[in-house]
């Protein structure tokens, strides 16, 4: 080899040498493109696992389970998570239009979230109030986390099922600076409840 490769060689070492000792210094200054951005929502049974949730319910017991909220915005985000309840006429979230349920929410958890962090909240809940005529089941009453609701909701008798069924839900809203307001993130999650066992 000429003297003039030996450069060339020492040139490429050095400037790799370079980079390499700089990369912490670059990745302050270069910010690459991260991953997909997103937000979690979950519910899990009594034990924290996606297993043993409340299905069959009774008026006069409480149930327990747990909300999950996840946070992979690439920020610190404040959110809340509304509780609803409905029958099965009522409107759940449109996932495609990105629409809330028009429903009242009855509870709802706030909660500030570091990137890359989770945090659950146990969900107690109870029914009281409830009666069953002519083949329709109505609640009018629920607690949730010991706080009482009035809900009078009713529904009819499923057939096909054997049973009255309502839904407990849970929606994702975020904050958002631009309106300085929470809206609508798009997530939600839901147990069906068999109340049959009241009647």
């Amino acid at each position: 080899m000429k003297l003039e490769d030996y450069k060339i060689v020492f040139a490429a070492v050095g400037l790799i040498g370079v980079l390499i000792l700089a990369s912490p210094t670059l990745g302050l200054v270069l910010h690459l493109p991260g991953g997909e951005k997103f937000s979690a929502l979950w519910v899990l049974g009594p034990g924290h696992m996606a297993e043993d949730y409340p299905f069959n319910v009774t008026a006069g017991v409480s149930y327990l389970v747990y909300v999950g909220v996840g946070n992979h915005m690439g920020s610190s985000t404040y959110y809340v998570v509304y509780v609803k309840f409905r029958n099965e006429t009522e409107p759940l979230p449109n996932v495609t239009t990105g629409a809330p349920s028009v429903l009242a929410p009855l509870y709802e958890y706030r909660m500030f979230l570091e990137d890359n962090s989770s945090s659950e909240v146990p969900l107690t809940f109870s029914f009281s109030n409830v009666s069953s005529v002519g083949g329709q089941s109505t609640v009018g009453n629920l607690a949730i986390n010991g706080v009482p609701f009035g809900v009078d909701k009713s529904v009819s008798w499923d057939a096909e099922n054997s049973g009255y069924f309502y839904q407990l839900f849970m929606e994702l809203w975020i904050y958002d600076p631009a309106s300085d307001g929470f809206s609508f993130h798009n997530r939600f999650v839901s147990r069906w409840l068999n109340m049959t066992a009241s009647v």
